[in-house]
């Protein structure tokens, strides 16, 4: 059976992203690709949970990344009793869950589809961590044929050899919209703002647009409003890391900034992903402060004079009237009528990025 991640960029495929082998799990390291393509070498789940913590792996990475340090777990506690097995397992899922606040609902519903498949394979006398990376190698298959279908829809907004901006690292969805272009013979030009401290839009989505084939140009986070007047930007898009079910989206900080500029110039912003039935309203969302020094730095030089304080939320919250709309598998959705879309699904809460 063919894997969904086949024909997508090095950092798109499952085990480049992260993957569990000889009693370690190994996560891509993203802080420094592309400049090297280095694996950050976890022995125990509790150094992937500060792996999560530390931004080595980021976006969409640590639903591949967590689930593969549950199977680690699994293999830490592999000579106690099922009963301690079953409790090391529970406390990992919680530990593992809760690395980063932002997205600890979405981590937690993977997190306890590992903890049902290691209890299922002790049962039936397997292998509890093997089972946990087929599981994880099963979600994976899910959540990119889940997002193939979304491309869909987005693509069907873009023209022929339309100009598309992005934010942030957009994931799974980058890749599988352009493996839609593909398809459909669209050559679009892509903008990537660079997201700065941590640079995801000049290092990862460029990285996946150029060696995807595609035209990319990567801009300053001060530029959007210059470019989608002067460059004829045709959309705006992102991905999520919580789509509200009353429509505010959070993501990257920054990308409520390209929203009201987008919003100025009449070009549409398209958010990809599936409402989050676990954030029925925004504020159930926290929003993740980091160490305000990244702002005083750029790839690790200083920019800032010593003494000057830096300020770093992770995230920013775009209102509903700043979105044009909501791009999920099941179709296109008003920001202000998410709650339709549970009404053409099984009611499962779904990851998507």
């Amino acid at each position: 059976m063919t894997r969904q991640d086949e024909g997508l960029a090095f950092m798109l495929r499952y085990d480049n992203i992260a993957r569990f082998e000889d009693g370690e799990v190994l996560i891509l390291d993203r802080r420094v690709y592309p400049a090297k393509k280095e694996f950050v070498r976890c022995r125990t789940h509790l150094e992937v949970a500060q792996a999560l913590t530390d931004m080595v792996t980021q976006s969409a990475g640590p639903y591949t990344a967590g689930p593969m340090g549950m199977a680690l777990a699994a293999w830490e506690c592999r000579d106690k009793s099922e009963e301690e097995q079953k409790a090391f397992l529970t406390e990992a899922a919680y530990t593992i869950s809760n690395a980063r606040p932002t997205t600890a609902k979405r981590m937690s519903l993977l997190c306890r589809e590992c903890l049902d498949a290691a209890f299922k394979a002790m049962e039936e006398g397997r292998k509890p961590w093997d089972a946990i990376v087929e599981k994880t190698y099963e979600l994976n298959d899910e959540r990119y044929a889940q997002i193939g279908k979304i491309a869909k829809y987005l693509v069907d907004k873009f023209p022929d050899n339309g100009h598309v901006m992005t934010y942030c690292f957009a994931e799974t969805i980058v890749g599988m919209m352009l493996k839609e272009c593909l398809r459909r013979g669209k050559e679009i030009k892509l903008y990537c703002p660079e997201t700065r401290p941590y640079f995801q839009g000049a290092r990862l989505t460029a990285s996946v647009c150029s060696d995807m084939g595609f035209d990319v140009t990567v801009i300053s986070d001060g530029m959007p409003a210059f470019v989608m007047k002067n460059e004829g930007i045709d959309v705006f898009t992102t991905a999520a890391d919580a789509i509200c079910c009353d429509g505010y989206v959070v993501n990257k900080v920054g990308t409520c900034n390209t929203a009201i500029v987008a919003k100025h110039f009449g070009v549409p912003y398209y958010v990809t992903g599936a409402p989050d039935g676990g954030h029925p309203t925004v504020d159930t969302i926290e929003i993740e402060m980091r160490d305000g020094e990244f702002t005083l730095q750029a790839m690790g030089v200083r920019t800032a004079q010593e003494g000057v304080k830096g300020y770093y939320p992770a995230f920013d919250i775009t209102p509903p009237e700043l979105v044009t709309g909501v791009v999920t598998d099941q179709g296109i959705y008003s920001p202000y009528e998410l709650n339709k879309y549970f009404e053409h699904t099984d009611g499962k809460i779904r990851v998507v990025v």
